[in-house]
């Protein structure tokens, strides 16, 4: 009988699992690399020695950026796994991903990009200078 293998479940088909385990490890970088493919419009960036998941956009206004966020908080929520929101000036909006609990990155954040990714934001979103 030939052996099965099963293809690995991408991101957005996972659940993030929660993250109060005292076993819970940070990912090394290169296991972060393997997984970059999978949210590649986001930004792998280490700061004070702490990896990260980094993206931003521009909005087409203020309270644009604020639906946007409120948007993210209810996916968040929903994976019970919670991103750092920043609005800069009026109409620049950034997230970062990273666990707090371990210092890092684990699968969870990737998780929770993948997701955001896949979220209608059109709305809120600038595509070119005119909007």
């Amino acid at each position: 009988m030939a052996e099965q293998y099963m293809m690995p479940t991408c991101l957005i088909e996972k659940k993030c699992v929660p993250c109060n385990l005292k076993e819970l490890r940070p990912m090394d970088e290169d296991v972060a690399h393997t997984l970059m493919p999978q949210v590649d419009k986001w930004n792998l960036v280490k700061e004070s020695g702490v990896l990260k998941l980094r993206q931003s956009w521009t909005v087409k206004s203020f309270t644009k950026g604020l639906e946007f966020f409120k948007i993210v908080a209810n996916l968040a929520e929903n994976e019970g796994h919670h991103p750092d929101l920043h609005l800069v000036n009026w109409n620049n909006v950034t997230i970062e991903i990273w666990t707090h609990a371990c210092g890092g990155l684990t699968e969870n954040d990737f998780i929770l990009a993948a997701k955001i990714d896949k979220l209608n934001l059109l709305e809120q979103i600038r595509r070119n200078a005119s909007e």
